[in-house]
């Protein structure tokens, strides 16, 4: 109300979020929200925790697609591909938590603490060593070494660092391999839609 502009990831279209869901399932329909939703202009502070209550939200809410989940800024007038990746990163986030907690012997442990005399840490058991690249989810942007070495390596900003990404994904982009069949038949109905409908506004 203060400007008439909409807000994004605020308590009010969370808790909408979730009555419309709620009314979904008892109607037995999907629904669809927004995803990484906020009103800021750049990738800051703002943008990344008005997305993450967003798509949290949502996820929670048990949505069954989000739209906008990741790069949206500005309400939606814009957007950035550092806050793509961040967005693609806080997606991969929810996924993990929303795949549950998993209670077999292996997850739980059970042969690590065999193996360990009460008082000894579990770095170096069998165990931790056959589980650890894969046990827990590991940020491709998030910087979570000492300070010292944060210094060291140019004192990056999540930000920097997810333009560094998105420079290096460009440069090594490679476009996926189309059939050469469906790419003539593709062209041709472009071609073909585009002299049906001319030159109008649709």
């Amino acid at each position: 109300m203060q400007s008439g502009a909409p807000t994004f990831g605020t308590p009010e279209p969370g808790l909408i979020l979730f009555a419309c869901a709620a009314l979904a399932r008892r109607l037995g329909v999907p629904f669809r929200s927004g995803g990484g939703l906020n009103g800021s202009k750049i990738p800051d502070a703002q943008a990344g925790y008005e997305a993450a209550n967003t798509l949290q939200q949502a996820a929670m809410a048990g949505v069954n697609f989000m739209l906008h989940t990741a790069g949206w800024l500005e309400g939606g007038l814009s957007m950035s591909y550092e806050k793509f990746l961040m967005d693609c990163d806080q997606a991969a986030m929810i996924t993990k938590f929303l795949s549950g907690l998993n209670v077999d012997d292996n997850h739980l442990g059970t042969a690590a603490f065999n193996e360990n005399e009460p008082g000894v840490h579990f770095l170096g058991t069998q165990h931790t060593q056959d589980n650890f690249k894969d046990a827990l989810y590991i940020s491709p942007l998030a910087d979570n070494n000492s300070f010292e070495q944060w210094l060291s390596e140019g004192e990056l900003d999540m930000t920097a660092r997810a333009a560094k990404q998105v420079k290096s994904q460009l440069e090594h982009y490679e476009a996926p391999p189309l059939d050469s069949g469906i790419a003539e038949s593709l062209t041709d109905f472009i071609a073909k839609r585009k002299a049906e409908i001319g030159d109008g506004v649709l």
